[in-house]
Parts: structure tokens; sequence; C-alpha cells
């Protein structure tokens, strides 16, 4: 869908965002909760660092934030103004939509922090 070499395809997908070869991730589904942040050390592929200092992921929570309001906006426009729906119901349906999307919201955060600080290296990905 998105053209590799693009940061939006790394963070989409978790991959590493030098090589945008494997996924950053131990286990591609974000569901099993025991699982959803754990990384792998390095990339298989091309040898790169994850972790490029210790607590360097604290840093994703700064983005957490505005990625759920986007998520919390997007499920208030949907249940409010094109449903139709009271704003209590719009409410527990914001807050329904924020606790199913949290291993999701959490992922994606992550991937944006670490593709804020690497970009992707053709060099690395045609190894």
């Amino acid at each position: 869908m998105f053209k590799k070499g693009w940061k939006i395809n790394s963070i989409i997908k978790g991959s590493c965002p030098k090589c945008q070869k494997e996924s950053m991730y131990k286990n591609s589904n974000p569901y099993i909760i025991s699982e959803t942040l754990k990384m792998n050390e390095k990339c298989s592929h091309c040898s790169t660092q994850y972790k490029i200092e210790p607590s360097f992921f604290y840093g994703a929570m700064y983005v957490s934030y505005p990625v759920g309001i986007a998520f919390a906006a997007v499920a208030f426009v949907i249940s409010y103004l094109l449903i139709g729906t009271s704003l209590n119901v719009a409410f527990i349906i914001i807050v329904v939509t924020m606790l199913i999307l949290l291993p999701i919201i959490l992922r994606l955060s992550r991937n944006i922090w670490i593709n804020l600080f690497m970009s992707y290296d053709k060099k690395l990905a045609d190894k």
C-alpha cells in the first residue's frame, strides 16, 4: 500500500525503520496482551538496534496522547455527528473505542517515536 522507504510504511507495519524488511515486534498480533510491547533486540536483516538507549521508548508516551486523542475524535465524529447519538452514548463509545484500540495505539506510538530518530537506508535494505 505504501512504498518502501516512506516512514509511513514503517509506522503502519511496525517494521524496522532502517530497512523495513522485518517486524520490530516478536508477535505480529498486538492483541496478545502479554506480548503487545515485546520487541526484538535488533533487526535480523540489517542489525539495527531498536533500543537506542535505556528507557528510549518512554518518549512514546508523549506520542500516545495525541494518537489516542485522534482515535477518540474519530469515534466522537462518527458516533455523535454522523450517527446522531446523545453525548452520553458518544462518551461511552469513545471509552470503548479507546479500550479496544489500546494495543494498537501503544504500538503505533512506539513506531512513530522510533521513526522520529531513524530513517530508511536504501543500502541496508538492498543487502
